[in-house]
């Protein structure tokens, strides 16, 4: 094996390569449900809130995440990730009989799991371009971080429930305001968030489809072929007649049939049901 690693790029012939990439050491999936988050209102939306006869919530979409790694004490090789999610929640206040006003909050959900990310004890330096002067005096790399990377996958939310509640029945009570928040989440709001002189609370519960896994820079000695010229040509849309153009487009007709409980489920019997 050690003859393998040490051997020169060349020598394995023009089909094996060397290539630098990220190893999955660890992964794992998750559906998670989180009930009566509470949504962090401006000024505005708070007093709409206090006078509101219903309330709904329109959509749900992660803005960014926070993601931090650490190390398991005691557990060599394990490291917990920290993920803070901020979630943009559109929601309609209906305010005695007048028209539902529209008001934009945030919602601040901490996840955490724990993978195997291995170990590792090298330094990691790699060059920039604005190192690349002929003196190299100007510019000093400093090593990379010993710690895996985490990655997170997920996908918008699904809104499952949205309430009013009274300050008191929330424990604890939401203390958060613009200067705790990312500059990109503060961004997307117009006023300044903060509840802490409402005495009502919006509340939404939220279900999560997720995807954590955890990497390490690994080199790989792999089999490859030399690029070839594509066949294929390519083809232009055409301005002077456009529905030429639509009439070669197959139709979707997918689009058309939602799959059937036999197929969501993978079931290669065409009779599935009730079995008894």
């Amino acid at each position: 094996m050690s003859d393998i690693r040490n051997t020169s790029p060349y020598c394995g012939g023009r089909d094996s390569v060397y290539i630098d990439t990220n190893r999955i050491l660890d992964s794992c999936r998750d559906k998670d449900c989180f009930e009566n988050v509470p949504v962090y209102l401006s000024d505005i939306g708070g007093e709409l809130l206090e006078r509101a006869s219903a309330v709904r919530t329109k959509c749900a979409k992660i803005l960014c995440a926070d993601i931090h790694v650490d190390p398991v004490p005691f557990n060599r090789g394990f490291y917990q990730i920290s993920i803070t999610m901020y979630i943009k929640i559109t929601a309609e206040i209906c305010v005695c009989l007048g028209r539902p006003q529209e008001t934009d909050g945030i919602a601040v959900i901490e996840k955490k799991v724990i993978l195997y990310g291995g170990e590792g004890n090298v330094n990691i330096f790699k060059s920039e371009l604005s190192s690349g002067n002929f003196c190299g005096c100007h510019h000093t790399e400093s090593p990379g971080t010993n710690m895996p990377t985490a990655v997170f996958e997920v996908v918008d939310p699904i809104v499952l429930d949205t309430r009013i509640l009274e300050a008191c029945e929330l424990r604890p009570r939401c203390h958060i305001h613009t200067e705790d928040l990312p500059e990109i989440v503060c961004n997307c709001l117009d006023g300044r968030i903060c509840c802490d002189n409402h005495d009502k609370i919006l509340t939404v519960s939220l279900g999560f489809f997720s995807v954590v896994r955890i990497e390490r820079p690994a080199q790989y000695l792999v089999h490859g072929t030399e690029y070839t010229v594509p066949e294929k040509e390519c083809i232009s849309p055409s301005s002077d007649d456009p529905c030429k153009m639509f009439k070669h487009m197959a139709f979707p007709v997918n689009e058309f049939y939602p799959p059937s409980l036999c197929e969501l489920k993978g079931d290669p019997d065409p009779g599935c049901g009730c079995k008894k």
